[in-house]
């Protein structure tokens, strides 16, 4: 190695040394620099004019102090008479001089503080008081053959090591940066380097903090941080405006601070990255994941089983992510899918392969045969077992409510219209009543809930019903409007550890909660669009009767209209009316017959009866009895 080579060496060492030294003493030169400041500022002209005044105005009272002190010492010498006129002038004058004085005295105090010494200069004097001293010592102490001069050493070292302190703080660090790193990346890299930090902390007031250099992640940048003096983690914690301002970050870049290792520690972790970058999350095969968790890269699979809330605000990306659990969730011979959707847009897309709910009554009907088969199944669990054993006759049933707050409306608004109009009509609050029950009952029946909505609020009018978010645990929330329904869906301390559900990028990132104890962790789902989902191939549709009822939504059609090929064939009636219609052609003449016939709940077919003979096409005997009118099905 020749010398360049070795000066080299030993320059990049020092300059390393250097680099590790300035960030400590940073925070004494910037104390230093903003004392030294705040006295520049003070020393104006006119705090130096106020400065002089007091000082001439205090050596005044002095003197006069001083020539009032001599006149009551020339009484006292004059008369030894204490009370005598001369004695009391005397006496009065002294003590009114030396409140003057004083007065004065505090005035300069004053005078002095609003115009100070430079920092400089009061160095001087401090360093002055201990070196001068220690060298007339160490003359009066020594000889002149051995002249002990520790004393001016010692100072003058302390001077050295003041000039040296302050260089190094102010030294300028370069830091650096990978150039593998996006240019938002190597600015915060620079930004939360110590030595930057150390400068720049206390103006934002964040003095007696110090971060250390940074870890680059594949979920981002993470750096750890010193709290001193009364830092805590929770106060740090609460400083995130200051942090992100210091830092310069993005408005929507996911800042999450956290306790550290330590009780004096924190740690800053900004979420510039995702694991699951790279990763194809478009379209969906059986055995695909759900998603993947940002932070770890690890796979989510499908929870299916589980009961589960999904939240998501318009444009969060809701619909596309949970697609992929309705086509798991109806992909298997053992796995059948329902869809309650009242906007229909969704339900529509899952008609070849899903039972589909749109309007009140075909809500009504699938929920009173899931309460039914529930009960059913309840009976059939063996003795030792929590569930029962899924099968292709006894498939797991998954109950997808495509926004729930449309369902709770409907209902409420059908049983309110039922009471005003039609007291005897069907109790529509059997709806919320039947979707009660499956929440609490219906696990061990392999009957699952998914209960989606935009406004997951808990009052009356919000987007799930109290007692059935009471019994979901499994909790996935997307991009949220506020705070509040961040803490609806994650837990009431949500905001408070950081969970901020409604500050999370859309769309298709959501957090996901796996019970009430466990931590949220920060997933990308997968995208499913529509078309996907209808280029699926076809599934068996649940029914209780294994016959399901078209949704009685669009326009009925008339058994007179249908053809006879039609009502005859073996697959049996295409709608509740229609079946109603061909159980009383062929003879049922109560209500409890059509039900007995037909396998419909005793609601429904009280309401297609009602309808049936309104428009005509049934008659009512006087005896109650239910027949065919005239001219509409041949006997």
């Amino acid at each position: 190695m020749d010398w360049k080579q070795a000066w080299s060496k030993t320059a990049d060492t020092t300059n390393t040394t250097l680099d590790a030294l300035s960030p400590a003493l940073a925070p004494f030169a910037a104390r230093w620099d903003a004392e030294a400041g705040r006295r520049a500022k003070l020393r104006t002209p006119e705090n130096l004019k106020k400065l002089m005044d007091a000082q001439k105005a205090h050596n005044s009272a002095r003197s006069t102090a001083a020539t009032a002190k001599s006149q009551r010492m020339a009484a006292r010498k004059a008369s030894s008479n204490p009370l005598s006129a001369g004695r009391r002038a005397a006496r009065t004058a002294d003590k009114a001089a030396r409140g003057l004085r004083r007065s004065t005295q505090a005035a300069l105090k004053t005078a002095r503080k609003s115009y100070p010494a430079t920092l400089r200069r009061r160095a001087v004097e401090a360093h002055a008081v201990h070196a001068v001293p220690g060298a007339v010592s160490s003359w009066l102490m020594s000889t002149a053959e051995n002249w002990t001069v520790w004393p001016a050493s010692v100072s003058a070292g302390l001077i050295a090591l003041n000039a040296t302190a302050l260089w190094l703080g102010r030294r300028s660090v370069t830091v650096s940066v990978d150039d593998a790193l996006s240019a938002e990346e190597q600015r915060l890299v620079e930004r939360l380097d110590p030595s930057f930090w150390a400068q720049h902390a206390e103006s934002r007031g964040l003095a007696g903090t110090l971060t250390t250099p940074v870890e680059v992640t594949p979920s981002g940048l993470v750096s750890h941080v010193r709290l001193d003096n009364r830092w805590t983690p929770a106060k740090f914690r609460a400083m995130g405006d200051e942090i992100r301002a210091l830092l310069g970050a993005r408005t929507d870049l996911r800042i999450e601070i956290k306790p550290g290792s330590h009780g004096d520690r924190a740690t800053i972790t900004l979420r510039t990255r995702s694991a699951a970058d790279g990763i194809d999350l478009d379209g969906w095969k059986p055995g695909d994941p759900w998603g993947v968790d940002t932070v770890t890269g690890e796979p989510v699979m499908v929870p299916l089983g589980r009961r589960m809330l999904i939240a998501g605000t318009s444009g969060s990306g809701k619909s596309w992510s949970t697609r992929a659990i309705l086509a798991e969730a109806s992909e298997a011979p053992d796995h059948r899918l329902v869809v309650i959707d009242p906007k229909r847009v969704e339900a529509i897309n899952w008609e070849h392969r899903a039972r589909i709910a749109i309007y009140a009554e075909d809500v009504l009907d699938v929920t009173d045969e899931l309460v039914e088969e529930m009960h059913e199944r309840l009976h059939l669990i063996p003795r030792g077992q929590d569930v029962i054993e899924i099968s292709e006759e006894r498939p797991r049933i998954t109950v997808f409510i495509d926004e729930g707050a449309e369902v709770i409306t409907m209902a409420r608004k059908k049983q309110e219209r039922a009471t005003r109009e039609e007291p005897a009509g069907p109790e529509w609050s059997r709806i919320m009543e039947n979707l009660g029950t499956l929440a609490r009952m219906a696990r061990a029946a392999e009957i699952i809930l998914i209960w989606a909505t935009q406004k997951p609020t808990m009052d009356a009018k919000g987007g799930i019903d109290p007692q059935i978010s009471a019994q979901i645990t499994y909790r996935a929330s997307l991009a949220l409007s506020t705070s509040s329904e961040a803490r609806v869906v994650l837990g009431e301390d949500a905001t408070e550890k950081g969970w901020h559900a409604h500050e999370l990028p859309m769309p298709g990132v959501a957090m996901l909660r796996s019970g009430p104890k466990a931590k949220p962790h920060p997933i990308r789902t997968r995208a499913f669009s529509p078309k996907d989902v209808i280029a699926l191939p076809d599934r068996p549709v649940w029914s209780r009767t294994g016959v399901p009822a078209a949704p009685t939504g669009g326009p009925l059609r008339l058994v007179k209209d249908v053809p006879a090929a039609s009502v005859s064939s073996p697959a049996g009636p295409v709608s509740n009316r229609d079946r109603v219609l061909h159980a009383v052609r062929d003879g049922a003449r109560t209500g409890r017959d059509i039900c007995d016939r037909t396998g419909i709940n005793k609601g429904t077919v009280s309401k297609v009866v009602k309808a049936a003979v309104e428009s005509g096409d049934v008659v009512k005997a006087a005896d109650g009895s239910l027949h065919i009118a005239a001219g509409e099905v041949a006997a």
